[in-house]
């Protein structure tokens, strides 16, 4: 086996073939996609997280646990509030699996 430093690839290979491993770590990146997406969203307008819970009517604490990639209580109505908050849209797409 090739020796490599790419975590991504790493993980693939520690993976292998086991079904359930793939579906976590799909459901992981996932979550950890989300999180960042958030986070970048909202430094990019220049708002703390309590901020943006302000502008959307929730609190601090609700964006921090969006904003950690082991949280997996997302909520697509929570990030369109955020997407309209930050003049921003959600896109939601179902792409096949190789």
């Amino acid at each position: 086996m090739k020796i490599t430093t790419d975590a991504v690839e790493i993980m693939e290979n520690m993976i292998g073939d086991d079904p359930q491993l793939h579906q976590m770590y799909a459901e992981a990146r996932i979550n950890a996609h989300v999180a960042q997406l958030i986070y970048d969203a909202h430094i990019e307008a220049g708002l703390t997280q309590a901020q943006l819970a302000e502008l959307i009517g929730t609190k601090q604490s609700v964006i921090a646990r969006l904003e950690d990639a082991d949280y997996e209580g997302n909520s697509l109505t929570l990030l369109k509030r955020i997407a309209e908050v930050l003049h921003r849209k959600v896109i939601i797409d179902l792409v096949p699996i190789f």
